[in-house]
């Protein structure tokens, strides 16, 4: 087992070794001055490595499509939303209808066990003008800082996924920065019916205009997938520039829309900061489900929850959130909730903060609590961009 020694002043001794099996492994050192790292006592602690080699070097939250904390199926759906897949938002305007799921159709031997479908159930063969239909993730201003967007540091980036569709032909993948307006515009090939393939695009950084560092929109990515006229007629924005509509989409020629069964599957989602696309990050589960519910949370079914008013000016329950949410989220209840002494069929919420929410009684004296049984019975938090 080759191996490479690198020795200082006096008795220090660096050891990189290979490993034991066939391969080649590259390690990328980032293109910057300063430490790369240090250790602590006995080296088992790095510090000072990059982001990208900390655990966190993926941008995209639920790439891998495993987390569907609203449902893993949607039928009839013709207005935009989140719908299934948790952080990835079906955007239509006035083009068909989708039934939308989380699938179990993966790249072979590739380590997913999910992907995103969209399948068309009606067709638009003819967009108007200003119709769109695109799969949005937005990305939190506050993990967009390390990227030194407005420097003359500003990071390179590279976005690998997966993909498989019935349409073969052109597509274009935008991305958009609202702190400034900013936008780039890149076109990818479906090459083969039918067929997984994988998708690499590399772009610059964009020293013009810094990121706000705030829980807003900070980087956003489009897929398109259908586009009237008003997003296609314009020029491509290959490298970053000045938002115009007309630029949105330009270069793109399939129209997933225009038959019923059409469809696209996507999976392994990866936004990282290189020229260089590297494996999938794969988070446990756990971690993957806490990032989701910094947007969104659901309380239902098995989780048993009710309480009694006694007065009017005592607020029974206070819900703390397992995951400080984004912002305050927007509160709701649905299903068929069971009462008592009252004719309130659903508890109110208060508005809370970000941390957790107050649930009581409409009426003093009511008692509500959630049938364990009905997997409808519902409380809804949702704080998404």
């Amino acid at each position: 087992m080759a191996s490479i020694k690198l020795k200082g002043d006096t008795s220090g001794e660096l050891t990189i070794q290979a490993p034991s099996v066939a391969g080649t492994n590259t390690l990328d050192l980032p293109a910057s001055s300063g430490t790369l790292l240090t250790t602590t006592g006995n080296g088992s602690q790095l510090t000072g490595l990059p982001n990208s080699y900390a655990g966190t070097k993926n941008l995209i939250i639920n790439g891998n499509m495993q987390i569907a904390q609203r449902a893993t199926s949607a039928t009839g759906i013709s207005a935009s939303g989140y719908q299934t897949v948790d952080r990835f938002i079906f955007s239509i305007s006035s083009i068909g209808t989708y039934t939308l799921s989380q699938d179990t159709d993966v790249p072979a031997g590739q380590g997913f066990s999910k992907s995103s479908k969209l399948l068309c159930t009606t067709a638009d063969a003819s967009p108007a003008a200003d119709d769109v239909l695109t799969v949005i993730q937005k990305i939190e201003a506050h993990n967009c800082q390390y990227l030194k967007f407005g420097t003359a540091n500003a990071e390179s980036l590279t976005l690998s996924f997966w993909v498989k569709s019935n349409k073969t032909g052109t597509y274009v993948l935008m991305m958009y920065r609202p702190d400034g307006g900013r936008l780039l515009s890149k076109t990818y090939t479906i090459d083969s019916a039918d067929t997984w393939e994988k998708k690499t695009i590399t772009v610059d950084g964009d020293a013009t205009g810094v990121i706000i560092d705030d829980n807003g929109e900070g980087f956003n990515l489009y897929w398109h997938l259908a586009d009237g006229t008003n997003r296609t007629s314009g020029t491509p924005n290959t490298n970053w520039g000045a938002y115009s509509t007309p630029n949105e989409a330009a270069g793109q020629t399939v129209n997933l829309s225009d038959a019923i069964n059409n469809y696209i599957n996507i999976t392994g989602v990866q936004l990282e900061v290189g020229t260089t696309a590297t494996d999938f990050e794969n988070l446990q589960y756990t971690t993957q489900l806490q990032l989701c519910q910094r947007y969104y949370q659901e309380y239902g079914g098995a989780y048993l929850i009710g309480g009694y008013q006694p007065g009017a000016s005592e607020d029974y329950r206070r819900e703390t959130f397992p995951v400080t949410m984004r912002a305050t989220p927007t509160a709701s209840s649905a299903g068929t909730w069971a009462t008592t002494g009252t004719s309130n069929t659903k508890p109110n919420i208060a508005a809370g903060s970000n941390n957790g929410v107050t649930i009581y009684a409409v009426t003093t004296g009511g008692t509500w609590y959630m049938d364990a049984n009905s997997v409808d019975d519902k409380l809804i938090f949702s704080a998404e961009l």
